[in-house]
């Protein structure tokens, strides 16, 4: 390998060389014969043969060594200005292939092609940057993938030895399959997430976009979860503008308003309060779900839509922490807007906004 690098580069000095000799001759031969037939005529001198074969040596050699000359200097001229800036880009590419995202080239100072040379580092820091924060993610989500699926069939296999017991009785069997039972659907809406969101963040979800009515559709939604707020015995308050029309994908909203709902339901205390309001503001269609539970800290709320995030450990049995982050896609999918107003001990509040139908 080396070897044919070698003859490589002796064949480029080659090329380069001639090149020089070439124009080197052609431009002396030129002002040579010029300055001659000038001379000649100026000044009545007649040049013999013997003159004129001394003259051609002479300028033979001087075309030889300013090509040799011009030869040297634009090797180094390449080296310092085009190969030393190439030659780090690659090694630094050769280490992004072998895994190492953190490399970092520095700014080239003082140079013909600063300009570009910076422009393309600047975009391959970039690109580095990127894959590092990619390959951290990917990490990460392969762990907390393996430790979200390890607890529920630990749950799952921790149960089923136990129904094994002889003697059990009535009370027990029902409990250990109810908790199998639970475990199991936990599991179930764990790959279900993981599978959606893999979709969405993929852009292999085409949505499928047309006009409803967005009151209709939250109170389709809210009413599914009715078991759940009449068990703990909230009170639910609805302010729903009429009318309000919006064009979008029903199917990955409803994920978007099922989500919020059943997390304002499982943060709030029995007896709390839950609010839905849906308003119009200008060409917007305004949805605020508030609940009177738990609340979040400032330090969570900067997580909140971060896979598998769960700011509240004690929690961590009632979700898989991809509900938010589905949300999240969603919205960014659609070109809406979702923020969040929370307190600790007093409650939150998610605020969408969604463009709506205004003609006619």
């Amino acid at each position: 390998m080396k070897r044919q690098t070698r003859i490589r580069r002796l064949l480029q000095s080659i090329h380069h060389y001639t090149v020089f000799f070439l124009l080197m001759a052609f431009v002396i031969t030129c002002c040579m014969l010029l300055f001659l037939q000038i001379l000649m005529r100026t000044t009545d001198i007649v040049l013999t043969e013997e003159n004129l074969k001394i003259a051609a040596k002479l300028t033979f050699v001087n075309v030889l060594f300013l090509s040799l000359i011009c030869t040297v200097i634009d090797a180094l001229r390449r080296k310092l200005t085009i190969q030393r800036p190439v030659q780090k880009i690659i090694a630094a590419a050769e280490k992004i292939m072998q895994g190492d995202f953190s490399v970092r080239i520095a700014p080239i100072q003082r140079t013909d092609y600063e300009d570009t040379f910076n422009q393309i580092i600047d975009c391959f820091n970039k690109m580095a940057q990127e894959l590092s924060a990619t390959e951290t993610l990917r990490t990460d989500f392969i762990a907390n993938v393996s430790h979200e699926l390890k607890t529920p069939l630990a749950v799952m296999q921790n149960y089923g030895t136990l129904l094994q017991t002889p003697g059990l009785s009535e009370e027990k069997r029902i409990e250990y399959a109810k908790a199998i039972t639970d475990a199991s659907r936990r599991l179930a809406d764990l790959v279900s997430n993981i599978l959606k969101l893999s979709k969405l963040e993929n852009q292999q979800v085409a949505l499928s976009t047309k006009p409803y009515d967005l009151g209709e559709q939250l109170c389709e939604c809210l009413l599914g979860f009715e078991e759940l707020w009449e068990k703990k015995a909230l009170e639910i308050e609805t302010e729903l503008a009429d009318n309000v029309i919006v064009t979008a994908d029903a199917e990955m909203m409803a994920l978007v308003w099922n989500n919020l709902f059943s997390n304002a339901i499982k943060f709030t205390a029995a007896g709390g309060k839950i609010a839905l309001r849906l308003t119009t503001d200008g060409n917007d269609a305004v949805v605020r779900i508030s609940d009177t539970g738990c609340g979040i800290s400032a330090e969570v709320g900067k997580h909140m839509f971060d896979k598998f995030y769960q700011g509240d450990s004690s929690r961590a049995t009632q979700g898989n922490g991809l509900g938010l982050a589905l949300v999240k896609r969603i919205i960014d999918l659609t070109e809406s807007e979702i923020s969040v107003e929370s307190e600790v001990g007093v409650g939150t509040t998610f605020t969408v906004r969604m463009r709506r139908n205004t003609d006619g």
